[in-house]
């Protein structure tokens, strides 16, 4: 499958209404413009331009009524049930034919938050199948930038090949593959995914490991926050979701990111983590 490369855009033509008209002659005229003296090819496809845009949603949500927010939370926890308890597939997904076990609407938000942010790498713990893996890199395919590390203690069979991932077999809180992974990053920008073992424990150690790596303004994504009763499976025992609270208790340098839950269908509640302070600035703040 090829994707066109995507150049940066200038006057783009608007419809009335105030959307991008894709298609237009003038439009696909100033993209192959961006991208003489650059490099890249200049050979224009006879297949539709597939540019990234500059429409973002970024504001907060009417808030939800007690009423409303209980039916969100047995939605929430049904959605979850089903697969576990019931053998429903509500969160077996098919992405190009590679297995993943996600919410649709967690990879929607996902597409926005790399479109927005366009970071240099994702981090992934937790690659099990590889379709997620897949999913982030055909994005990054599409933005024309970035990479993907994917980390796994176990080796499935049938991962899906990418030029954009590179798989890392280990433990994600083993100190070699930690300073593997950081060695690789160095100072790129990262968005980080904490995908693998749910274990209150184990996902704090992640946290620790991995935050340092996201800059301000990029995401640190604890997956799975729903399990222990956040709404759902109140039987699991400590997870994600206590990670979380123990993390922010200890951290000023993130916040939660309510904007991504506005699908109101997520399984990572309280799990979209956004540094607003550097960590340069931080220190010099304890310091005064």
């Amino acid at each position: 499958m090829s994707f066109p490369t995507i150049g940066a855009l200038s006057n783009p033509v608007l419809r009335s209404g105030g959307s991008y008209d894709w298609n237009s002659s003038a439009l696909q005229e100033s993209h192959w413009k961006s991208l003489e003296g650059t490099g890249q090819s200049t050979k224009k496809s006879t297949s539709m331009i597939e540019p990234t845009g500059t429409y973002f949603v970024d504001r907060d949500q009417p808030p939800l009524s007690s009423k409303e927010a209980e039916v969100v939370r047995e939605f929430q926890d049904l959605y979850y049930r089903r697969w576990l308890e019931q053998g429903a597939d509500t969160i077996n997904l098919s992405w190009f034919g590679h297995r993943l076990l996600k919410c649709p609407l967690d990879l929607w938000v996902y597409q926005e938050l790399l479109v927005r942010t366009r970071p240099d790498v994702v981090i992934e713990t937790g690659t099990r199948f590889g379709g997620s893996a897949l999913y982030l890199a055909m994005v990054l395919d599409q933005i024309g930038h970035g990479s993907v590390i994917t980390i796994d203690i176990a080796v499935e069979p049938l991962r899906p090949e990418h030029s954009r991932i590179s798989y890392v077999a280990g433990s994600s809180v083993d100190a070699a593959v930690v300073a593997q992974v950081r060695d690789a990053v160095g100072s790129q920008r990262a968005l980080v995914i904490l995908d693998s073992d749910h274990s209150a424990d184990h996902v704090y150690e992640e946290m620790i490991a991995y935050s340092p790596l996201v800059q301000t303004g990029d995401y640190l994504i604890v997956e799975d926050t729903n399990v222990n009763g956040h709404p759902a499976y109140p039987d699991f025992g400590p997870g994600p979701m206590e990670a979380v609270d123990r993390f922010l208790s200890d951290n000023d340098e993130f916040v939660i990111d309510q904007q991504c839950e506005r699908f109101l269908m997520t399984l990572h509640p309280r799990g979209y983590l956004r540094r607003h302070v550097g960590l340069n600035t931080l220190r010099a703040s304890r310091q005064t």
